[in-house]
C-alpha cells in the first residue's frame, strides 16, 4: 500500500526536475524548500466509502473507492512523508450535496434546525483543510443552510466571484494567505484564490436570484492575483470549481463555466490551478500563460474522493525572495489505502442514521421495474416519475384558469442502474431512481414549443440509417449529451426517427389521438434545473410559470408510494414514444 504511493510520489519528484524552469544564476541553491499542496474536489457528500443506493461498500468497474475517510488516510501519509509544516490541503467545491447522507442533514433533519454539525463539515474539520472553495451544488439547499455550514467549517470558505446582488461586495471570503515557517529562513507565503462557476445563477435561480451574482472567473482572477502578490504571496494558487475546456453548458448568457485553463492562460502571476466540476482525473497538465510565457500547472482529482491531487513546488532564494523554480503534480488513488478509522468513528452515528432512513420501506412493487433500457425505450419506471409529476401539477392547477389544459410531464433517465425490486421498495430505491434534489414546477408551452423541445432533446441519439445495425454503446449520448439531458415527454404520443438529422426527428406528435397544433396550449410538469436553463432547452426559461410549490420531486415519489402502498405498472405504464427509422420501430 505504502510502496505504491511512494512510487507515485517519486514520479512527482522526477517530473519536478524535468519540468523545472532554469534556476536563475543569482538563486541560492543552498536555500531551497519544497512546499506540497494537496487538493480534493467534488466530494458530493461522500464521507465514507459507502453506496447508500446499494446499501453496501462503494464499488465500480474500475475498483474505485470514495469518501473523505479515504482522503484522510492519503493526506496523513503525505503529511508524514513531507512534514505537516510543509503541506497544505484545499478543496475545489461541490461538497455538501450528492448522497443521502448530505440530503438527510439538509432536508430530513436540517442542521439549520437541529444545530447538529454537518457530517461533511465534521469530517473536513477533523482532516484539517486549509481552505474550501464553493461549488455550484453548495447552493442547492438554499443560502441559509449554506451559511450554517460555512459557520461550522474551521477552514475559510472561498468564492471571490460570488458577490452580493445589492452591494457588489464579496459574499464569501475571496482568498486566504497561508504562512509556512522555514527554519532559519524567511517564511513561505502561499496565496489561494477561490473561484466558483457562474452556472449557479441559472441552476439555483430560486435560491440565489436577487441575493448573489456570479462574476467572470478570468476578470475576478485579474483583480485578486495582484493583490495576493502585493501581500507577499510567494506561491499563488487558484482553486476553481470550473472545468478546463473553456466551454459552457448554459450558452453565452453568463460568463464561461469551465474557465480554469482560461484563467491560467490569461492571468499572469498564477503558479497552479487546482480545479474541479468536470469530475475528471487530471494528474498534471501545463498551459502557457499568454502574458508571461510561464508554465501554469493544472490538476483535477476526479470526484467523490476517488483521487487526491498532490502538487510539489520547489522554491529557491533569489535576491532574498522565494521564487518557484519547479512544480509537478500527480493524483493518488484512494483505493490504495484504508479508511481513516478516526473519520469512520466520527461520522458513524450520522451514517447509521442515514442508512436506517434510506432502508425504510415505502411500498410494495407488483413486479421488478428497471431503468437499464430507459435511455432508448419508454420504460415503466420512468413512467412512474411522469405519473407522480403529472398528478401533482394537475392538482395544483385545479380551479385556476389553466385547469382545462392538458398536463404533460418531462423526465430523464438519471440512472441506468435504478431498480424497483418486486416486493418491498425503500427510500433508497426511490433515491436511486431520482438522484437529484430537484423541485417541481408547471409551465405553459404551445404545441410548436413542445415540438421544438422534443427536437432539441432528440439530439441525444446518433443518426443511424434504416437497416444499419444498432450499436447500443454508440446509439445514445451523441455529441457528449449526458443521460440527464435526454428528456422524455409523457401526455403526448410521438416517434423519434433516428435516421433523420437533428432537428427533423419528431414524427406523429399527437394528443388524445389528434395531431398537436402549433398554437395548442399545454401545462408541462418540469424540474427546476431544466426550467432555469440547465441543458439549454428552448422556450422553458421564458415560459409562463403556473405552479411552483417548491415540492421536491424525490419526496413526491416517496409520498405517492407511501400513500398508495403499492406500485403497479398497470396504473401508470404507457408506451407513448418510441425510436423509429423511416417508420419502422428500432426495438
Amino acid at each position: 500500500m505504502f510502496s505504491l504511493t511512494a512510487r507515485a510520489l517519486g514520479a512527482i519528484t522526477l517530473a519536478a526536475v524535468a519540468l523545472a524552469p532554469a534556476v536563475p544564476a543569482n538563486a541560492d541553491r543552498d536555500h531551497e524548500v519544497t512546499v506540497t499542496v494537496m487538493a480534493s474536489s467534488d466530494i458530493h457528500g461522500n464521507a465514507l466509502n459507502w453506496d447508500y443506493f446499494k446499501n453496501a461498500e462503494y464499488d465500480d468497474n474500475a475498483r474505485n473507492d470514495v469518501g473523505l475517510a479515504k482522503i484522510s488516510t492519503l493526506v496523513n501519509q503525505i503529511r508524514r512523508d513531507r512534514g505537516a509544516d510543509r503541506t497544505l490541503l484545499f478543496d475545489s467545491g461541490d461538497t455538501i450535496q450528492g448522497t443521502p447522507l448530505a440530503y438527510y442533514y439538509a432536508k430530513v433533519e436540517p442542521i439549520t434546525e437541529t444545530g447538529a454539525v454537518h457530517p461533511i463539515a465534521k469530517a473536513m474539520n477533523a482532516i484539517g483543510y486549509d481552505a474550501v472553495t464553493l461549488g455550484n451544488h453548495e447552493f442547492n439547499y438554499g443560502i441559509p443552510l449554506l451559511a450554517t455550514w460555512v459557520k461550522q467549517m474551521k477552514a475559510p470558505v472561498l468564492a471571490a466571484n460570488a458577490v452580493s446582488a445589492t452591494t457588489g461586495r464579496p459574499a464569501y471570503e475571496p482568498y486566504v494567505i497561508k504562512t509556512m515557517k522555514v527554519r532559519g529562513e524567511k517564511p513561505v507565503k502561499v496565496g489561494v484564490l477561490g473561484l466558483t462557476n457562474p452556472g449557479s445563477a441559472i441552476w439555483d435561480k430560486a435560491n440565489v436570484e436577487g441575493r448573489l451574482k456570479f462574476l467572470d472567473l478570468v476578470e475576478t482572477a485579474r483583480k485578486y492575483v495582484p493583490v495576493l502578490r502585493a501581500k507577499g504571496a510567494d506561491v499563488v494558487l487558484v482553486t476553481a470549481h470550473a472545468g478546463d475546456n473553456g466551454l459552457s453548458s448554459y450558452g453565452s448568457e453568463l460568463p464561461v463555466e469551465n474557465a480554469s485553463a482560461m484563467v491560467a492562460e490569461q492571468v499572469p502571476g498564477i503558479d497552479a490551478v487546482l480545479f474541479g466540476h468536470a469530475h475528471n482525473d487530471v494528474p498534471q497538465r501545463f498551459v502557457t500563460n499568454k502574458v508571461t510565457g510561464e508554465q501554469v500547472l493544472l490538476t483535477e482529482p476526479g470526484r467523490w474522493g476517488q483521487r487526491l491531487s498532490v502538487v510539489d513546488f520547489t522554491l529557491a532564494k533569489q535576491r532574498g525572495e522565494w521564487r518557484v523554480t519547479g512544480k509537478a503534480s500527480t493524483t493518488l488513488n484512494a483505493n490504495t489505502v484504508a479508511e481513516d478509522p478516526k473519520i469512520v468513528k466520527l461520522i458513524k452515528p450520522q451514517h447509521d442514521t442515514t442508512v436506517a432512513y434510506v432502508n425504510q420501506v415505502v411500498a410494495q412493487s407488483k413486479e421488478q421495474l428497471a431503468a437499464v433500457e430507459s435511455p432508448y425505450k419508454d420504460t415503466p419506471i420512468l413512467d412512474y416519475i411522469q405519473k407522480v409529476q403529472t398528478d401533482v401539477v394537475k392538482a395544483a392547477v385545479a380551479g385556476t384558469p389553466d385547469a382545462a389544459l392538458p398536463v404533460l410531464s418531462i423526465a430523464a433517465p438519471f440512472s441506468r442502474s435504478a431498480v424497483f425490486p418486486a416486493g418491498p421498495v425503500s427510500v433508497r430505491d426511490m433515491a436511486g431512481l431520482y438522484v437529484y434534489d430537484n423541485t417541481l414546477l408547471g409551465i405553459k408551452l404551445t404545441g410548436a414549443q413542445v415540438k421544438d423541445f422534443l427536437e432539441y432533446s432528440a439530439k441525444y441519439f446518433a443518426q443511424v440509417a434504416p437497416g444499419a445495425p444498432i450499436d447500443l454503446a454508440a446509439l445514445t449520448n451523441a455529441g457528449g449529451t449526458p443521460d440527464y439531458n435526454y428528456d422524455q415527454l409523457a401526455g403526448v404520443d410521438y416517434d423519434v426517427d433516428i435516421s433523420q438529422p437533428v432537428g427533423s426527428r419528431i414524427v406523429g406528435l399527437s394528443h388524445d389521438g389528434n395531431p398537436v397544433t402549433p398554437d395548442q396550449q399545454f401545462v408541462v410538469a418540469i424540474n427546476n434545473y431544466r426550467q432555469s436553463g440547465g441543458g439549454g432547452f428552448p422556450h422553458v426559461t421564458t415560459a409562463p410559470v403556473v405552479y411552483n410549490g417548491q415540492v421536491e420531486i424525490r419526496q413526491a415519489l416517496i409520498d405517492a408510494a407511501t400513500a398508495s402502498g403499492t406500485i403497479d405498472p398497470a396504473d401508470f405504464a404507457d408506451v407513448n414514444w418510441r425510436l423509429v427509422r423511416a417508420g419502422v420501430p428500432v426495438f
